[in-house]
C-alpha cells in the first residue's frame, strides 16, 4: 500500500532539525508526473517569475518545514549524460529551491568509491530511516521504516559523502 502524502507530510513536519534525501535513480515513473513529463518533453517549462503557475502542496510543506528552522537537503546521483527524465527534473529544481530545499547533483561515476544504501531513502533528525523502493521500470512498491542504528549510521554516513562531493544546484549545469 503507497504511502499517502498526509502521513508523509506529518512525518516531515514531526521532525526538529534535518530532513535530507538521497535520489540515485535515473528514472522514476511517477503517474502525477506524467503529464507534466509530457509537457516537456514538447517544450513546455516552468516560468521562474510565475510562481503561482508552479508553486505546489510540496513546495508549501518545504516552506513551512524549513521556516521553523528544519534544514533540508536532497541528493541525486545522476548518469552522464544525464537520462531524458534526469533533464525534466533539473528543469524544475529551482522551484524546491525557491521553497528552501538545498539540492546538489553527483554524477554518478563519482559515486563509485562510496558505499550506498541499495534504495533511495530519507533520514529524518538522524534517527529514522524511511527507504523508498522503485521497481526497475521506476515504479514505486513500497516505502520501509527503520530506526535500526546501524541502519541509520550507513544512511547518514552514505548521504555525508554524496553531499560533500556533490555539485550544488546552481552550479550543475545540463
Amino acid at each position: 500500500m503507497a504511502q499517502s502524502l498526509s502521513s508523509f507530510a506529518d512525518l516531515i513536519r514531526s521532525v526538529e532539525r534535518s530532513a535530507v534525501h538521497l535520489e540515485t535513480r535515473d528514472m522514476y515513473a511517477i503517474s502525477t508526473e506524467d503529464e507534466g513529463f509530457a509537457a516537456w518533453k514538447r517544450g513546455h517549462r516552468l516560468d521562474p517569475e510565475d510562481q503561482e503557475s508552479w508553486w505546489r502542496p510540496w513546495l508549501d510543506l518545504v516552506q513551512e518545514v524549513t521556516a521553523k528552522g528544519v534544514v533540508m537537503r536532497r541528493a541525486r546521483i545522476v548518469g552522464e549524460p544525464p537520462s531524458e527524465y534526469i533533464r525534466y527534473e533539473h528543469s524544475f529544481t529551482f522551484t524546491n529551491v525557491a521553497a528552501g530545499e538545498e539540492i546538489r547533483w553527483l554524477p554518478r561515476r563519482q559515486a563509485s568509491d562510496l558505499a550506498l544504501p541499495g534504495n533511495d531513502f530519507w533520514l529524518f533528525d538522524d534517527r529514522i530511516v524511511q527507504f523508498n523502493v522503485f521497481d526497475g521500470d521506476g515504479r514505486w512498491v513500497n516505502t520501509d521504516q527503520t530506526d535500526a542504528p546501524a541502519v541509520v549510521q550507513l544512511c547518514s554516513t552514505a548521504f555525508n559523502a554524496v553531499w560533500e562531493k556533490a555539485i550544488p544546484h546552481d552550479k550543475y549545469v545540463i
